[in-house]
């Protein structure tokens, strides 16, 4: 039996870093004034945060069922029997009950995950997946395994402006100009694909050591036992320039020392919501083992 793994661009894995490892990856797509773009296919980082500085009207959206439907027909196509698809949480998109209504079309052959994972944590379990099924995994194991995992991860992000979410409604204008002259950045939690209101700090720096913080608390804490081969540390942002992204990726792995730490920036749909020039860091657990390097 031949499972083959399928992912979309919300990993944070690039197209060319999915077929130098056997792993499928499908562009998202993404609205800007008006006019759909496909993530790397015709919209890269770069565009998506000039887009965003240029206050211009973002929207992000799920695969169209044709694209879902190609990329699966493609997959057996080139030989394999089946195949585990791991979107984005279903708890931020609604491509995930798209594509499991599209799977029963094809006689189990086609296992959609949800995982209730994005960016850096959903990297993680689609190169786990990729490790089972090296290792002689079916499809439903695989299935099994991730959903068992799903919530093992925490996702912390703060935000560098407030800009963008005030333009998409999630506070109100006045609420933004007190916390832009008081300097205040909020800092926000994914788990279990639900993004709440985690903490508030005074400046970048504040922000990053409550962050770093929040980590080293589920280490000892939720992660306590878990040896270091299994837990990843993940590293993202929207930072528009390629410095301010290797500091922090230094930073973080300063601050964790001993671990595997993972870089990816932010997927354009992410960006399209949070802005540019957002950090953040995550954590968790991973059926493979890790080498820190």
């Amino acid at each position: 039996m031949k499972t083959a793994v399928m992912t979309d661009t919300n990993s944070g894995i690039t197209l060319t870093e999915g077929s130098s490892n056997g792993i499928y990856v499908l562009p998202m797509p993404v609205v800007i004034d008006g006019k759909d773009y496909m993530e790397e296919l015709t919209l890269t980082n770069d565009d998506i945060y000039k887009a965003l500085n240029e206050n211009k009207d973002i929207v992000s959206s799920q695969p169209s069922p044709g694209a879902l439907t190609e990329m699966w027909e493609k997959i057996f196509a080139d030989g394999y029997d089946e195949l585990v698809y791991i979107p984005m949480s279903s708890g931020l998109s609604g491509s995930c009950n798209t594509a499991k209504a599209l799977a029963m079309d094809y006689d189990g052959k086609v296992v959609v995950i949800d995982n209730h994972r994005i960016s850096i944590t959903l990297l993680d379990s689609v190169y786990d997946a990729k490790f089972m099924a090296e290792k002689g995994k079916n499809a439903e194991e695989i299935r099994a395994a991730l959903e068992k995992s799903a919530y093992d991860n925490d996702i912390y992000i703060t935000l560098h402006s407030l800009k963008r979410i005030t333009k998409t409604g999630r506070i109100t204008s006045a609420g933004a100009a007190i916390a832009t002259v008081l300097n205040l950045k909020p800092i926000l939690k994914i788990q279990g694909g639900k993004l709440d209101a985690y903490a508030k700090a005074r400046g970048m720096a504040a922000a990053e050591q409550k962050m770093f913080e929040a980590v080293h608390k589920d280490l000892s804490g939720k992660y306590a036992g878990i040896a270091k081969e299994h837990l990843s540390i993940g590293a993202a942002g929207t930072m528009e320039s390629p410095e301010t992204a290797r500091q922090w990726v230094e930073k973080v792995k300063n601050e964790f020392p001993g671990y595997k730490v993972t870089y990816r920036p932010l997927a354009c749909s992410i960006a399209s919501h949070i802005g540019t020039n957002t950090q953040g860091v995550a954590v968790g657990i991973t059926e493979r083992p890790l080498v820190c390097e």
